[in-house]
């Protein structure tokens, strides 16, 4: 026990969540200030967002690289989370997967910038795809799966061909402001629907 009665055990979990709570908050932060301003965007931008100072950063992400890395695998783990939660939440798979789909996309948006924040650290870029593939590839075919065994959509659409053709569909934005990415995907969702 410690001085003021707590056992070390219980304050040193309690550190560890604040921990974990000060990291998601500020990688949450970063997301957002990279959706504005790109990956680019100067460290003081994100630890104001944050509401942290600028060594708490470098603290936990010595370079931009790593913190960049780090916001991905966070939107990635967090879109993978997403999935089988709409499909529990209803109302219909299809429904679920459309909801995914905006996350899907939400993502893509913030991926822009990603090769030249690795620089040529091709290595490590490699790995985040391969993390990328492997946590949300089985997400997709799941709800897939669900919406096709509904009679919500047709059979034969594959996971890995879904997530391509939004990534071209969102490719656009990048250099548009007047491309409306969302609503391509949102046509594309429509058009997978089971013919009446």
């Amino acid at each position: 026990m410690n001085e003021s009665g707590q056992s070390t055990g219980s304050a040193a979990e309690s550190k560890r969540k604040d921990a974990r709570r000060n990291r998601r908050t500020l990688l949450e932060a970063a997301a957002t200030v990279f959706v504005t301003s790109g990956v680019e965007a100067p460290v003081r931008d994100i630890a104001a967002a944050a509401g942290v100072g600028m060594g708490t950063i470098y603290r936990h992400f010595p370079t931009r690289a790593d913190l960049v890395i780090a916001v991905y695998h966070h939107q990635i783990d967090a879109c993978a989370e997403a999935g089988p939660a709409l499909l529990a939440a209803g109302p219909t798979a299809h429904a679920a997967l459309g909801r995914w789909v905006d996350l899907f996309v939400d993502f893509l948006v913030t991926k822009h910038g990603l090769a030249a924040a690795l620089q040529a650290d091709n290595a490590r870029f490699e790995t985040l795809h391969a993390y990328f593939l492997d946590r949300l590839l089985p997400v997709c075919a799941q709800l897939l799966d669900a919406a096709v065994a509904a009679g919500e959509i047709r059979p034969g659409i594959e996971a890995l061909q879904l997530m391509h053709g939004i990534g071209n569909l969102c490719i656009g934005a990048d250099s548009d402001p007047g491309y409306e990415a969302r609503k391509l995907v949102a046509l594309l969702v429509a058009g997978l629907r089971q013919p009446c």
